[in-house]
């Protein structure tokens, strides 16, 4: 149903099945996916493509012009996935040109209220953001991230699959996939590994990530050389790949 007085742009695509409250706000050049629900006093603007089932809740500001004082009002875009949450107040912000023109989020997210997502951001599936938790231009973020409330990611940082943020939390370099980061400015406190037994890990391969961890964290060797004690060790999955990924293409360094 959508309400009588919410304002649609002509040209605005909206799926089958899509709830519109009052007052809320729908641009021209924005797409809509089928069953979507979209309370009142929403702003999505564009060029936004949203996908199937995702929820916004009252004031959230979806689309919009990003916050970076090079952007000129250049044709930038925001594409949304399926089946994710946007409560109250969220901010959502399209890409740069000084990037890939884009920001992305995947699916199955829930972004809790006053959360921002800032410009050329890239967010996988399954993360949850707390309340007030903020990530930075061109941030990327793996799948199943946990980001506590009142946090905050520096630009450009990537955060890994898997990872945790702790509660104010400030985090000024990459996080690791598994890692629990806390602290002004974060540091690392383990692994994830309660999340990673939630998620189906088996404990072998924790067992695999943990030593890989050990060699990084604590036996105060070198990036290069924990990495090559991993590769003496012979282990080999996806899983411990993905944090051994994580350590070795970092641009920014890791937390430690």
């Amino acid at each position: 149903m959508i309400h009588p007085q919410a304002i649609i742009e002509p040209g605005a695509v909206i799926g089958d099945n899509v709830t519109i409250g009052p007052w809320t706000y729908i641009a021209s050049n924005v797409v809509i996916g089928d069953n979507c629900e979209i309370s009142s006093h929403v702003v999505i603007n564009g060029p936004t493509k949203m996908g199937q089932g995702n929820r916004i809740f009252q004031f959230a500001s979806i689309g919009e012009d990003c916050q970076d004082l090079k952007y000129a009002n250049e044709p930038t875009e925001l594409i949304i996935g399926d089946n994710n949450t946007f409560r109250e107040c969220c901010t959502i912000h399209r890409g740069t040109i000084q990037d890939n023109s884009l920001t992305k989020i995947g699916s199955n997210n829930l972004f809790m209220a006053y959360t921002h997502v800032a410009h050329d951001c890239m967010v996988g599936n399954h993360c949850i953001m707390a309340n007030n938790a903020s990530i930075a231009g061109h941030v990327h973020v793996g799948d199943h991230v946990i980001i506590g409330g009142m946090s905050g990611i520096h630009q450009f940082c990537h955060i890994g699959e898997h990872s945790f943020i702790a509660a104010n939390a400030l985090v000024l370099k990459d996080v690791p996939a598994y890692v629990m980061a806390s602290g002004h400015p974060a540091k690392p406190f383990g692994l994830n590994s309660e999340g990673l037994k939630r998620r189906g890990f088996a404990s072998d391969t924790i067992m695999l990530i943990k030593r890989a961890y050990k060699s990084v964290y604590r036996k105060k060797l070198s990036i290069d050389d924990a990495l090559s004690a991993i590769e003496l060790e012979g282990d080999s999955s996806l899983e411990l790949a993905a944090f051994t990924d994580s350590v070795k293409n970092s641009t920014r360094g890791i937390i430690r």
